[in-house]
């Protein structure tokens, strides 16, 4: 699909939350090393919990806490902001799946 090597980056307003550089695909996930920004330390608590919440199945739950991700940061691909994204960061890894459209939530 072309995006290994690529560098997808998560953005707090204009700071910098950290770089994906893509890896490995597993359609419709991308996979890759996660670089970490001066903005991480707030975030990470949030995305530490989504992991634990996502591995205990606890899907209600783990939607309130993505929401707070979702109203915080935004990820830019390579071409530009996109509308939606379902990401997960740990141990250095970040795998994620993202549109130009919004998900639709049904």
């Amino acid at each position: 699909m072309g995006f290994e090597g690529e560098a997808w980056r998560l953005v707090r307003q204009k700071e910098l939350v950290g770089e994906i550089v893509i890896e490995e695909t597993d359609f419709p996930w991308l996979c890759g090393r996660f670089l970490p920004g001066p903005a991480l330390p707030d975030l990470e608590p949030l995305f530490e919990r989504t992991v634990t919440l996502s591995d205990a199945e606890d899907w209600e739950e783990f939607d309130v806490v993505y929401e707070k991700i979702r109203q915080a940061v935004s990820l830019v691909a390579p071409g530009g902001p996109v509308a939606e994204f379902l990401l997960h960061i740990q141990d250095g890894r970040a795998w994620f799946r993202w549109s130009d459209e919004l998900f639709d939530d049904n």
